[in-house]
C-alpha cells in the first residue's frame, strides 16, 4: 500500500469535507468530542495542516499554529483502523520542521478528555500534562431570559477597539493573565488579523475591561482575551461586558457563539454559566519542547 504525507494545500469544499469525514468516523470510534478545528483551514491565514494517504485514503491530519511566535498548538487524528502504524509521528515530524523554521520552542498538543487512545499516544510522546479546558457553547434560549434581567441597568457598554487603546490592552491582558507586557504586546500584534475583532468594555469612568471575538468561519464567534482589570472586578462588570457581546452577536441568524475556560478556575465557569454559556467538551493540553519531538 503507497504512503504519502502532504501540505494541505486544497481547501476546496470537497477537501475539507474529507477532514470532516476522517474527524467524525474517529468521534464515533472512541465515544470522543474530537473537534481539530476544521473551520481555522483556509488558504489565507489559516493553520498549517499535513495529510496521510494510505492508497489514496485519507488516514491522518495534524494541523497547528502559534500566537506568540514560542509555541506551537496542535490538533490531530488518526484512522481507527490505521493507528500503532506511525502515522501520526510521521505527521508530526513534518510538522516540527516546519515548527523549527519558525524558531519555535514548545508544541502544546490538545487531544479530548474522553479520548483514551488520543491521551495514550501524547504520553508516548513523553508529552507532560499543562490544562484542562471546558468549551462551552451559548444557549440562545437561555440567554435571552438571563438578560433581560442583566440589561435592567445598562451602565457597561463595549465598543470597537482603536489605536489609542493599545497600552490599555497590553495592561488588560497582562495583569488578567499573568503575561508579561512584553510577550502580551507581541501576542497582540500577531492576532491582529481581519477575522479578529477587540471590543474596550466603559463604564462611567472609563475603560474597565476588554474582549475580542474571533471569526473562523461564517457560522461560528469564538470569544476570548476576556478580562477586567482588577480594580473593577467583583462588581459584577464582567457579567456586563459579555452580555453586551452576546447581544452584540444574537442578531446574526445561525451564528454559534463558544468559548473556553479553564476547568479549575470555578469563578468564570460560573460566570459563563450564568451567561448562558454551557459545557460541551473537555480538552486536555500536553506540552513537549520540540527538542523531545525530534
Amino acid at each position: 500500500m503507497q504512503h504519502l504525507i502532504y501540505k494541505m494545500t486544497d481547501y476546496s469544499d470537497a477537501q475539507l469535507e474529507l477532514v470532516r469525514s476522517l474527524e467524525q468516523i474517529c468521534k464515533t470510534a472512541d465515544s470522543s468530542s474530537l473537534r481539530v478545528g476544521i473551520e481555522s483551514l483556509k488558504e489565507a491565514g489559516g493553520d498549517e495542516a499535513y495529510l496521510y494517504l494510505s492508497g489514496g485514503r485519507l488516514t491522518g491530519f495534524l494541523s497547528w499554529y502559534t500566537s506568540d511566535g514560542i509555541e506551537a498548538n496542535l490538533n490531530a487524528m488518526v484512522h481507527p483502523d490505521f493507528r500503532k502504524q506511525g502515522i501520526f509521528r510521521s505527521l508530526l515530524q513534518e510538522a516540527v520542521k516546519d515548527m523549527r523554521k519558525q524558531r519555535l520552542s514548545t508544541c502544546r498538543i490538545r487531544v479530548p478528555a474522553d479520548s483514551e487512545p488520543g491521551i495514550q499516544a501524547v504520553r508516548m510522546l513523553g508529552a507532560d500534562f499543562a490544562a484542562a479546558q471546558y468549551t462551552m457553547m451559548l444557549n440562545n434560549g437561555k440567554a435571552a431570559a438571563l438578560h433581560q434581567c442583566i440589561h435592567q441597568t445598562r451602565d457597561v457598554v463595549i465598543r470597537r477597539a482603536e489605536a489609542l487603546d493599545s497600552e490599555f490592552m497590553v495592561a488588560c491582558l497582562s495583569q488578567a493573565f499573568g503575561d508579561s507586557a512584553e510577550w502580551t504586546r507581541s501576542y497582540l500584534k500577531r492576532t491582529a488579523t481581519p477575522d479578529r475583532v477587540t471590543y474596550i468594555a466603559e463604564t462611567g469612568v472609563g475603560p474597565a475591561g476588554m474582549l475580542r471575538i474571533h471569526y473562523p468561519g461564517h457560522s461560528l464567534a469564538v470569544i476570548h482575551d476576556f478580562c477586567v482589570v482588577p480594580d473593577q472586578q467583583g462588581r459584577g462588570i464582567g457579567r456586563k461586558i459579555l452580555a453586551a457581546a452576546v447581544d452584540l452577536l444574537s442578531p446574526q441568524e445561525g451564528l454559534k457563539i463558544r468559548l473556553s475556560v479553564v476547568t479549575g478556575n470555578i469563578q468564570a465557569l460560573k460566570l459563563y454559566q450564568n451567561t448562558g454559556f454551557e459545557i460541551t467538551a473537555e480538552s486536555h493540553y500536553y506540552v513537549s519542547p520540540l527538542s523531545r519531538l525530534s
